[in-house]
Formats: C-alpha cells, sequence, structure tokens
C-alpha cells in the first residue's frame, strides 16, 4: 500500500495552482515537492509501481516540470536523484522580463533534485553507508557523489549556471552542498540552492537548554579549534589554507532549512549565531578560524590527511520552521516545507 505522503492529490501543495516565481514562498514549496518526487521516483521502483500506477509524476508535472533523467546509484540500481526541465504553461512568458527585474525572480530552466534516505530494504543498505560517510566527511569519495557531480557539471557547461537549481533533502541536501561547493571552488558557479534538514555533523549542542551553558561550550570548542589550528600551522606551515577558500565561497549564499526540533540539523542554528555572538564580545577573530574547521578536520591536517568539512558554510540565507512538531519523524521530514501556515524565522548570514 502507498503511504498518503507519496500522493500527491492527499499531501501536496495543491494551493500553488498559480506559483508566483518572486515569492520566496513559493520556490521554496516547489523545490521541496521535487525532492519529494525523487522519494516517490524510488518507491516507485520498489514497488514496480508503473504507468498509470506510479505516484510520482503528479509531483513534477502540477508545477508545469518535466523529467529529464533519473539519476541511478551504481551500487545498489536504486534513483537517488533526477532532473527537471520547466516548461512554461504560457507560451507568451516574457523570461527577460524577469532577468531585468531582480535576482531570483525566474522559474528555475532546470532543477537536479536529491532523496535523502529511504529505510526500506531495497535501498537502506547503500543509504545507511552514505550517511556514515556524511558524519565522517567523507561524502565526496562515493560514487553516488561523483555521478551527481558529473551531471549538474554537465547541465552547467551545456546551458550555463544561471537559474538551474540544486535542492535536496537530509542525506540528499548533503549532496547538494558538496556539489554546490565544488561549482563555486573548481567552475566559479554559483547555483541557487535548497537544502532541507542538512546534516550537521557534530555534538547536538543545540539541544542543551540551558543558554549560558550552551553558550559556554560553544566559546570553548571555538577556543580550542582555533588553538590548534595555530598549531598545527606552526607544525604543517604548507597546509593548505581553509580561509582562502572560506573566502571564495562567502558569495555563495545557499538557502537552508532547519527545524531546531531535528537533531540531524539542529545544529545549525548555533553555528550562525554563536558567530554573530563571538563578533558582539570581541571573540569574532578565534571565530573567524573556529567556524571553518571542525575537530577532525584539524586532526586529519595535523597527520597529513586532508577532511573536506563540507558541511561548514561561511554564507546563508537559513530559515528556521518555528513550528513544534510531534516527533522527530515530522521535525526531519521534508513536507514541512510547503505547507501553507508555516511559521518560520528567516535570515541571511554573511561571512566577512
Amino acid at each position: 500500500m502507498a503511504s498518503e505522503r507519496e500522493i500527491f492529490s492527499l499531501s501536496g501543495p495543491l494551493y500553488l495552482s498559480a506559483i508566483d516565481w518572486r515569492n520566496t514562498d513559493h520556490r521554496r514549496s516547489v523545490a521541496a515537492s521535487l525532492v519529494q518526487s525523487v522519494y516517490v521516483l524510488e518507491r516507485d521502483r520498489q514497488q514496480n509501481r508503473l504507468g498509470p500506477k506510479a505516484l510520482a509524476p503528479p509531483w513534477w508535472e502540477f508545477f508545469h516540470f518535466r523529467l529529464i533523467q533519473v539519476l541511478v546509484d551504481n551500487e545498489d540500481q536504486s534513483y537517488f536523484g533526477a532532473i527537471f526541465e520547466y516548461k512554461y504553461p504560457n507560451s507568451h512568458f516574457n523570461y527577460s522580463y524577469y532577468s531585468t527585474h531582480g535576482q531570483n525572480q525566474n522559474p528555475p530552466k532546470y532543477v537536479i533534485a536529491f532523496r535523502g534516505t529511504i529505510a526500506k530494504k531495497d535501498s537502506r543498505s547503500q543509504d545507511y553507508k552514505l550517511d556514515f560517510k556524511v558524519i565522517r566527511n567523507n561524502l565526496h569519495n562515493s560514487s553516488r557523489f561523483h555521478i551527481a557531480l558529473q551531471t549538474v557539471q554537465s547541465i552547467v557547461q551545456n546551458y550555463g549556471a544561471s537559474d538551474i537549481w540544486l535542492a535536496g533533502h537530509s542525506l540528499g541536501s548533503a549532496i547538494a552542498l558538496t556539489i554546490g561547493r565544488d561549482m563555486v571552488l573548481k567552475m566559479g558557479s554559483h547555483l541557487e540552492t535548497y537544502l532541507f534538514n542538512p546534516p550537521f555533523a557534530s555534538l547536538p549542542i543545540e539541544k542543551i537548554k540551558n543558554e549560558k551553558l550552551k553558550h559556554g561550550i560553544r566559546f570553548a570548542h571555538s577556543v580550542v579549534k582555533a588553538g590548534l589550528v595555530a598549531a598545527v600551522k606552526s607544525h604543517r606551515p604548507d597546509s593548505p589554507h581553509k580561509s582562502d577558500q572560506f573566502t571564495v565561497l562567502s558569495a555563495w549564499v545557499p538557502y537552508l532549512f532547519v527545524n531546531p526540533s531535528d537533531p540531524i540539523c539542529s545544529e545549525y542554528v548555533g553555528y550562525f549565531e554563536h558567530r554573530e555572538k563571538m563578533g558582539a564580545i570581541g571573540a569574532g577573530e578565534i571565530e573567524r578560524i573556529a567556524t571553518q574547521n571542525s575537530i577532525r578536520s584539524i586532526i586529519s591536517t595535523a597527520i597529513g590527511k586532508e577532511s573536506e568539512p563540507s558541511h561548514l558554510l561561511p554564507s546563508a540565507f537559513v530559515t528556521v520552521n518555528l513550528s513544534p512538531p510531534p516527533d522527530f519523524k515530522r521535525a526531519h521530514g521534508i513536507y514541512q516545507w510547503w505547507k501553507p501556515d508555516l511559521q518560520c524565522n528567516c535570515k541571511l548570514y554573511q561571512f566577512r
């Protein structure tokens, strides 16, 4: 039996019958729906739902997209991503008008979307392996990541970076984030990127209720990291300077969607807020060093191995869902991000 969450007519954002591409809520809802469609594509494959029995197509057709390619993991043959092309419903659509009236006004030409972990027997083994790679900052050494990266590079090379979106949820957002970083650092391309419940590989300090204790732990953590970086530099002056990459990345501003009740992504809330607090108390320089490094990456550098903490971001537009969920499943679910009554706080953080 299909889950109600898989059926667009029961769970999708039907209220979006007319999309205003200048509306950030509409853009977020469309991106989340396309990510959901990848989940349903894989469930269609697992359940052998073909033709009129397939549940995935309404998740993109409702918004006038066309599926042009499914991305397949060569380890387990699961569908982990998809490429969608926007088909203008109005033949008189004036694309040049939107292009000259500010940023983020256009509908996307293409969206490359990535699902997260599916805890079903046909996909969970490979998904869990990749989840572990995320924790170890080693996702870039996986065949799934390389397939995704090559796909995005090909799209950008053929059509340019303008109005191409990346979108992902959970494990899929880790893939989208790592690709987005690589596209900036290696190709100079800034792709509009939507990251839903992105994993933050760290101790869940944000779950501590005592604000003074939480800030004290973060402060001590930052001082320790800054000290370790200084020690490693003194012993390995030839090691790569992360500050150079961070400065280059700072102009790229992905959209992060975080639920503070979700321990997988909630640490992003504290990560960005702590940077501001450190600046306010005059410890901004310590935090400039700390925010670019994880303990794992520092230790790896010290022993001559590079470990890229791709979850650490210089800049982001962070949306925090303020609606308290009843359980973890809903706090981490993709479907929360197209709710019409979503109560959220949005803030731009930029690394300087």
